[in-house]
């Protein structure tokens, strides 16, 4: 998910690349809901699933999973993956979006629906850092030596941090969609080492200085 301070006219020449397809407030209201957010984070962190195995995962029946897929479907957070199963169980993969969140914070109504959401993806991101940090002494060296812990301040003017936020998602998107052609021209059976990895990027001004 990519949350979008300001608006973007998706049928500009201008729309960024990066910028996955937007969803409404009616979308929002419908994603904050504990078992469908927490359904949706496991997709994207293991890639497609069933109703069965996300049953497993949250401890609820697959009734319960199947309903709230078929919700997350209808507001196009997941889709169908048609290259996996065998026609017994639907598998479905997470489908990235974007928010304008700070203006859909305005309405009271949805509110609370972003601020869940944020919520979740704040306590998310908390505890898959907390995991790192436990699995790393004893990761593959390779692999821990290429994890990255990063903080950086500077003083930006607007147009600065607005050049900055652009030039970074940018990026991200180029390599990701690298890996992605890289991925599927590989071979079936390939034995090349890919593993799901996670980048965590966050942009705001600190608290004005009381002087």
């Amino acid at each position: 998910m990519v949350e979008r301070k300001t608006p973007v006219d998706a049928s500009s020449a201008n729309h960024p690349p990066y910028l996955a397809p937007a969803v409404d407030a009616t979308a929002m209201k419908a994603f904050a809901h504990p078992l469908r957010m927490a359904m949706y984070d496991y997709l994207n962190d293991h890639g497609s699933a069933t109703a069965t195995m996300l049953a497993r995962h949250t401890g609820e029946n697959t009734g319960q999973t199947s309903y709230h897929l078929r919700q997350l479907e209808r507001h196009g957070f997941v889709t169908e993956d048609v290259g996996r199963g065998t026609g017994r169980e639907r598998w479905w993969k997470a489908v990235g979006f974007s928010m304008n969140g700070y203006e859909m914070a305005k309405d009271s109504s949805t509110r609370p629906a972003i601020e869940a959401t944020l919520r979740r993806q704040v306590a998310q991101r908390a505890e898959a850092l907390a995991d790192w940090f436990e699995r790393s002494v004893t990761e593959d060296p390779e692999w821990a030596a290429r994890s990255l812990n990063s903080r950086v301040t500077a003083e930006l003017t607007l147009d600065e941090a607005t050049a900055l936020g652009e030039a970074l998602m940018t990026l991200l998107h180029e390599h990701s969609e690298a890996a992605k052609r890289g991925r599927e021209a590989e071979e079936p059976g390939a034995s090349t080492a890919r593993r799901r990895v996670r980048i965590y990027l966050d942009a705001f001004p600190l608290a004005a200085d009381d002087d």
